[in-house]
């Protein structure tokens, strides 16, 4: 389940990512996101932070487990 997680922080994290990188350098988002919704600026950056803290917790999780088994 926590590598579910992990792989789900990660792709979140980087639609976040590609959003505001897309928006700051070009005026448009990219990423798969912006083909289904208008999310704001914010809202990306939301996202990336959310996607960010999923991914850590879900790595390190892994790497507990890992180390005690």
């Amino acid at each position: 389940m926590k590598e579910i997680i992990a792989v789900i922080g990660w792709v979140v994290g980087i639609q976040g990512a590609l959003g505001v990188l897309g928006r700051l350098f070009t005026g448009d988002s990219w990423g798969l996101l912006q083909k289904w919704w208008d999310i704001p600026t914010p809202g990306y950056i939301v996202l990336f932070v959310l996607g960010a803290a999923l991914a850590v917790w879900g790595e390190t999780s892994k790497q507990k487990a890992r180390s005690r088994g």
